[in-house]
């Protein structure tokens, strides 16, 4: 079994269950890493679990290490942490584990970082759009906290779907970043506006159906084309799915590594 070699060093709770973890190795640099990628925590199988998950069926055997890949969303040029979102999966058998940490707490950290997500075939002076729901927005974060520059004339939005407001992490860092910086975009979309607390003034709907709205346009003033635009997507299938044919019927195309194209996807459910 792997030693423990990292450690909680902040624990911000966004919601119930939805929380972002900082974890700093112990006496061992970070890797370098590309921001879009992700990297793998674990715990033993006989690390307890929180209060309010379900029970394991099957129970893992107690001698069991229980590996999970997150997406970093801190820049990649912070080297004393990486920071992970992450939801509470109660059903799940690494994120009831991870929701019963605290600070200090220890934690496996990999060696190494990994995946294609990423900015490197997307040439600089192409606009970007993040389109996320859950902790798919973890990636962009990271995209955001390392490459966002309010001097270059590339423009970046990232569009944010959610149930409830309650659900939109970062969300007032998104709204902070988007008075300093004007080529910066943030558009939450909440599906069950019904249930806010304060009414919502914002955008509702499934995000596949608020694209098709074209707010993002009047907000930059033109409609983005794959001449000048590469859209990611990263969360829920569903929405993945149906937002690739509406991207495809405008002229954008999926992006592979036999060939390039402007839609990037991330597909980690």
């Amino acid at each position: 079994m792997p030693d423990l070699n990292a450690f909680i060093t902040q624990r911000i709770d966004f919601a119930p269950g939805l929380a972002v973890l900082r974890v700093a190795p112990d006496g061992w640099e970070l890797p370098a890493f590309k921001p879009g990628q992700f990297a793998v925590l674990g715990l033993a199988a006989s690390a307890p679990r929180c209060a309010d998950s379900e029970p394991e069926d099957p129970a893992p055997a107690p001698d069991a290490f229980i590996r999970r890949a997150y997406s970093i969303a801190s820049s990649s040029l912070e080297r004393e942490y990486l920071e992970f979102y992450i939801a509470h999966v109660k059903s799940g058998s690494l994120t009831p584990r991870l929701f019963s940490l605290q600070v200090g707490d220890r934690v496996w950290l990999s060696p190494k970082a990994s995946g294609l997500f990423t900015l490197e075939q997307v040439p600089e002076d192409q606009n970007l759009i993040f389109i996320s729901t859950g902790t798919g927005l973890a990636p962009y974060m990271s995209m955001i906290h390392t490459h966002l520059n309010p001097s270059q004339t590339r423009r970046i939005a990232v569009l944010q779907g959610a149930r409830n407001s309650w659900d939109l992490g970062y969300r007032a860092e998104l709204f902070h970043l988007q008075h300093l910086a004007s080529n910066f975009t943030y558009i939450p979309v909440i599906t069950r506006p019904a249930a806010e607390l304060v009414p919502w003034k914002g955008h509702t709907g499934r995000l596949q159906a608020f694209w098709g709205e074209r707010v993002l346009d009047a907000v930059w003033g033109f409609a983005p084309s794959p001449a000048d635009t590469h859209v990611f997507l990263c969360g829920n299938p569903d929405m993945i799915e149906a937002m690739k044919p509406l991207l495809e019927a405008e002229g954008f195309k999926l992006h592979t590594k036999q060939e390039p194209g402007q839609i990037h996807v991330e597909e980690y459910w």
